[in-house]
């Protein structure tokens, strides 16, 4: 799972400092209620960033649930690239994984994965829904937004040819379904 942090505010601080505004905490809050519902990770790697750090610590306390975190200074500025590498290195007994990170590496990574299982004659194969969540994710991929993969066989192999997108999940959805 790959999981934008949630929005931010911008006081005067570093970048790395910027807290979640009022807005984030509670879409952050809507993330881990969805979480809670058949999405708990078994594994977290979270950027350093304070906005990134707070979504993650409010989503989990809804949780319930306290999975294996790693809060990694390389999920900072990474790029798509680097943040696949990061996955790759997570270890074999995760079964799900959720990356907490930013834009543009997360959704562009996120495309990365969907655009290519959606090609014809790929491996995974995506079929009309997830091309449907494709253009959204295309279109804004929203701070605090959810995007699911199924994958065949182990971290260290993933990528796009071996992935599946199957939900795509935006705060804006979760609060119209209330």
């Amino acid at each position: 799972m790959l999981l934008r942090h949630a929005k931010s505010a911008w006081p005067d601080v570093p970048d790395h400092e910027r807290p979640l505004a009022a807005r984030g905490r509670r879409d952050a809050a809507a993330i881990g209620r969805w979480l809670s519902d058949g999405h708990i990770p078994d594994q977290v790697v979270c950027s350093t960033a304070r906005r990134a750090r707070q979504t993650w610590q409010i989503a989990q306390r809804i949780l319930g649930s306290a999975p294996a975190v790693v809060f990694d200074d390389r999920a900072y500025e990474a790029s798509a690239p680097q943040l696949l590498d990061l996955i790759r290195r997570a270890p074999a007994a995760a079964g799900i994984l959720l990356i907490v990170g930013h834009d543009p590496a997360l959704p562009e990574l996120a495309c990365t994965l969907a655009e290519a299982a959606s090609k014809p004659g790929a491996g995974a194969g995506n079929g009309g829904a997830s091309a449907e969540m494709l253009v959204r994710m295309r279109v804004k991929f929203p701070t605090a937004a959810v995007a699911v993969f199924e994958s065949a066989g182990d971290w260290a192999r993933l990528g796009p040819e071996r992935t599946r997108l199957v939900r795509f999940v935006t705060p804006r959805e979760l609060q119209a379904r209330q």
